[in-house]
């Protein structure tokens, strides 16, 4: 997943106006002359970097003069003390766009690198990492490329370009789930995939009549993940293949491994997005 460089102007445009405003008054007062300066953005903790190129365009956007270099990529694994970028350009100018710089390296970094620790978790089983709609109001975009750079998957973008059928649906629609399926098809594109939420056994056998592509196995512990991936794998469907199985619900870096155990395809995380940390990096003037 990519962000192109009109979305990265905009988000960066919108972050300079919020912290800038009418100028950074304290820059101002302090330095007496236009000075030149070199910086280095240093990480003060293990992680996986991203946001690169969004901080690097926060300084141009500041002044296009200021050289920014690093020689690392998004996906990189750093350590305490590494040096992620180096920086030269008018003092004031650096330190008017360090904290909006910052706040985004810090912030995709830490979906980066806590995602990262789940990828890891399950290296060895065929299941994949999925992120939700869990995201900051304004900024999935970025953040689902952070999972991306963590090495996880992303689930649908939005509510729009996939059916993801759970409770409410059901209550509302007044069907069984595959009488909702049925009548969902009819009015989607064929290439568009059905998501069904099953939360106990029932809806699971339904859900395999139903000829769902993903059936998502919400809340279960894990003897209940066990008993549903063995129905739904013993399955005998003659019109097609086997829907994908997908867990969600409280999945932790500690139960994750188990659920992969089970056999299932996909596990979606919510606290990749909505609970991670943010990675501690700093920028520091070196000369000037």
């Amino acid at each position: 997943m990519n962000i192109s460089q009109n979305r990265i102007k905009k988000l960066v445009a919108t972050a300079l106006r919020e912290d800038i405003g009418k100028g950074d008054i304290t820059t101002e007062a302090c330095v007496f002359q236009k000075k030149n300066a070199k910086a280095k953005i240093i990480a003060k903790q293990c992680g996986i970097i991203a946001g690169l190129e969004i901080a690097r365009a926060v300084f141009k956007k500041v002044d296009n003069k200021i050289n920014f270099k690093f020689s690392i990529k998004d996906g990189t694994k750093v350590k305490k003390g590494d040096v992620i970028a180096e920086l030269s350009g008018h003092v004031a100018h650096i330190l008017a766009g360090e904290r909006t710089a910052l706040n985004f390296l810090q912030r995709l970094s830490g979906i980066a690198t806590l995602t990262r620790k789940y990828v890891e978790k399950i290296k060895p089983y065929k299941t994949r990492i999925f992120d939700t709609r869990k995201t900051t109001p304004g900024l999935r975009d970025i953040e689902k490329y952070a999972v991306s750079v963590g090495g996880g998957q992303n689930h649908r973008m939005g509510l729009y370009d996939m059916v993801l059928i759970k409770d409410n649906h059901l209550k509302i629609g007044n069907k069984n789930i595959k009488e909702l399926v049925q009548s969902v098809r009819k009015k989607i594109p064929k290439n568009v995939k059905i998501e069904i939420e099953a939360e106990n056994f029932s809806q699971v056998k339904e859900a395999l009549q139903s000829e769902v592509d993903i059936i998502m196995l919400d809340n279960m512990n894990i003897q209940a993940v066990k008993k549903a991936v063995s129905l739904i794998q013993n399955s005998k469907l003659k019109t097609k293949k086997l829907p994908e199985i997908e867990v969600s619900g409280d999945v932790s870096l500690d139960s994750v491994e188990k659920i992969a155990k089970c056999g299932v395809d996909r596990i979606s995380v919510g606290k990749l997005t909505h609970s991670a940390e943010a990675m501690d990096i700093s920028l520091k003037i070196s000369h000037f």
